[in-house]
């Protein structure tokens, strides 16, 4: 039987000293933090299979004009170049100093995007844009020009639509800001990780604070209107001083929101991170966790909202409004205001997401000009969910967006009968509710303030495809 007893300070926890923030229990966050998925879907990208092609996608794309005719939507394009390896990235990159490269990829999106808007209502409109990477600012002022009356000459945009990019403060000049402000550009993210020399030296990012302040200045002047601010903790050599010095330095530039990303150390997947522990420079387990106790208690304390996993917002945001307002949703780049598009994406690796299927392109040139050369979508994997996936991924994402499960506004709205039909589910929530992770009563499922940090371990107990024992090599750790 679930006991619906909410311990406020669980017995025997050991918490993190604060001053007028949400207390850590870290005892908590070490018993749980396991390997997971980060829930940008569900299911997770390791669900998806080969069985879905071109033909599967092309099913998609008609299948999505049909089911919904007036659902706007969310565009992601994928620039992979960067000029050098940052050895604690992740994400799929090409490592070039050719520029002519980009301009032979903007071709290969315009071929992809022509195979794909041959298939599309081309009267919907596009709420979202978001370049990606990589470094989207490796393309010079002329190529993202280019890139930006290409994308235009093929989609309509709506009045107010988000235009965001991703930025390499290292690599940004006066020319590439003008042609972003001509393509439209109104949010931007800065990747920062660490102000610390010593610590970007350890991970091969030189990039003095000096230039971070430069890029947001010349951003901030062209028009961008909401600035996010990357960092990262985990890293090499980090420290409490220098996470506390960073987090200094970061809000001088006054940020409407910021990412607090746990470095993700998976050197089977990126090879360049075995460095690491080769020079053993990473920190231990527990000096992560106070890491991140420290970050989020300082974000904190200057008025950021905890807008769930690793996302900070001033109150005034829209991300923070949309949170309030139970209106947040989640996708593959992030926590998103725009839960009811669907999300056409291009360019290498990248994913794309319909109201049943989610489809990946392939990782490698080779296999995307292939593709594309044989006049064939450059779909490597993709998933087209059950019903039971579909019920699941409300949620799951509900969880993750809201924190919260409404029994009742589940049942009126998706006919969900959460307490028969995941009756199991529920049950293996007690040790959760034993510790004050989580709240249960017969009207909802709640995360608490304690449990935030463990937003993707509860959801995980309503993930039919988790399984603990298969994901030591599938996933990074959940805090």
């Amino acid at each position: 039987m679930i006991s619906h007893t909410l311990l406020s300070v669980p017995a025997g926890v050991a918490c993190l000293p604060n001053t007028g923030t949400p207390p850590l229990y870290l005892d908590l966050i070490r018993r749980y933090a396991i390997p997971g998925p980060r829930y940008t879907s569900y299911p997770a990208a390791t669900q998806f299979t080969a069985a879905f092609d071109h033909e599967a996608a092309v099913d998609s794309i008609v299948g999505d004009n049909l089911s919904a005719k007036n659902r706007p939507l969310s565009l992601y394009i994928h620039l992979p170049f960067c000029e050098s390896l940052c050895w604690y990235c992740g994400c799929n990159n090409v490592i070039t100093r050719d520029r002519a490269s980009a301009d032979a990829y903007i071709d290969d999106l315009e071929r992809e995007i022509l195979l794909t808007v041959a298939h599309m209502d081309r009267s919907r409109l596009v709420e979202q844009l978001h370049l990606g990477g990589g470094t989207p600012t490796f393309l010079t002022a002329g190529q993202l020009r280019r890139l930006g009356r290409m994308v235009r000459s093929y989609f309509t945009f709506a009045a107010g639509a988000e235009i965001s990019v991703e930025v390499d403060p290292r690599q940004l000049t006066e020319p590439q800001v003008a042609a972003l402000a001509e393509f439209g550009i109104n949010r931007a993210s800065l990747g920062v990780q660490d102000t610390n020399p010593e610590v970007q030296a350890a991970i091969h990012r030189i990039q003095p604070h000096s230039l971070n302040v430069a890029a947001a200045t010349l951003l901030r002047a062209a028009g961008v209107t909401s600035l996010n601010l990357d960092l990262i903790y985990g890293l090499p050599l980090q420290t409490a001083a220098s996470l506390n010095r960073t987090i200094d330095d970061v809000l001088e530039l006054h940020p409407e929101r910021l990412s607090l990303f746990s470095y993700a150390h998976v050197p089977w997947l990126k090879p360049a991170q075995r460095i690491f522990e080769e020079r053993n420079q990473l920190p231990s387990s527990e000096a992560k966790l106070a890491l991140f106790a420290l970050a989020r208690e300082r974000l904190l304390a200057a008025g950021y909202i905890d807008i769930g996993l690793d996302h900070f917002a001033r109150p005034d945001d829209e991300l923070a409004r949309a949170q309030k307002a139970g209106t947040l949703h989640r996708n593959f780049q992030g926590y998103s205001t725009r839960a009811g598009a669907s999300l056409y994406a291009f360019g290498l690796s990248s994913i794309s997401s319909t109201a049943g299927t989610y489809r990946q392109n392939y990782k490698t040139f080779d296999a995307y000009r292939g593709a594309l050369a044989a006049g064939r979508l450059p779909v490597e994997r993709g998933l087209a969910l059950t019903g039971d996936d579909k019920r699941r991924r409300i949620l799951v994402m509900r969880l993750m967006c809201d924190r919260r499960l409404d029994f009742g506004a589940l049942a009126r709205e998706a006919g969900i009968n959460i307490m028969v039909d995941y009756a199991r589910e529920l049950a293996s929530l007690s040790d959760l509710v034993s510790d004050g992770i989580v709240k249960l009563d017969a009207q909802s499922l709640s995360v608490t303030e304690l449990g935030t940090p463990l937003l993707r371990v509860v959801a995980m107990r309503f993930d039919a495809h988790f399984s603990p024992a298969a994901t030591e090599r599938r996933h990074a750790m959940s805090v």
